[in-house]
């Protein structure tokens, strides 16, 4: 069997590996860590962002760097590599609406990732509706269903990216995603990121219950 290959110091993604790939991040471009770090924390949620900018101008746009980070206030976060629309709008405004997207939009939302200019509207781009929202000014999807809606709590400089967090201020949830006293998530049917262009639906859905220690074993 051949000797495995020590790839640590490596600059580039090899073609092939024989053994175990060793990465020292910051000695690969940044665009080839992108696609490595992509490709291995999969899937990821996605934040599908609407904001107002200052001048009345909707804004739309996917984050799939996008979490929950506390229930008790509740409160969601997302990052954005560089100052693009969506975080300028938040930080003039410091309001923001996370949209869920189902499969069914999956096309719309990916329509939006496109980079118009300060003054267009994704929402017309993508031909949806924006509805207004309950508590905040930012608009939200009118077909999308479920939406957060957020103000701005904390924005934190991390590398390349502004991780933004918010407070969840309302939640809506479409009647026809509730079921048996919860959301029930085959029918919010949501969209996941992978690598590249690729998404992924839910697919085979299991349970665990989480284990208690009891002091025995």
């Amino acid at each position: 069997m051949a000797e495995p290959t020590d790839t640590t110091g490596e600059t580039t993604p090899p073609t092939t590996v024989d053994g175990v790939l060793h990465v020292e991040p910051a000695r690969w471009r940044r665009r080839d860590l992108y696609r490595l770090l992509t490709s291995l924390v999969v899937p990821r949620p996605i934040a599908w962002v609407s904001t107002l900018g200052p001048d009345g101008v909707a804004n739309l746009a996917p984050h799939s760097y996008f979490m929950v980070v506390a229930a008790d206030p509740a409160h969601v976060a997302f990052s954005s590599t560089g100052v693009k629309d969506t975080l300028t709008n938040v930080r003039a405004t410091g309001e923001f609406v996370v949209n869920i997207v189902p499969r069914s939009l999956a096309e719309a939302m990916n329509a939006t990732s496109i980079d118009l200019p300060a003054e267009g509207d994704e929402f017309a781009w993508a031909g949806l509706t924006a509805a207004a929202s309950h508590v905040v000014a930012a608009p939200r999807v009118a077909a999308a269903p479920a939406h957060l809606e957020c103000r701005l709590t904390q924005q934190l400089e991390v590398g390349d990216a502004t991780l933004v967090i918010g407070e969840v201020v309302h939640i809506d949830v479409d009647g026809d995603v509730w079921a048996d006293g919860g959301v029930d998530v085959t029918r919010l049917d949501p969209v996941g990121r992978l690598a590249g262009t690729a998404y992924t639906s839910l697919g085979e859905v299991f349970h665990h219950r989480r284990p208690r220690w009891d002091g025995e074993r």
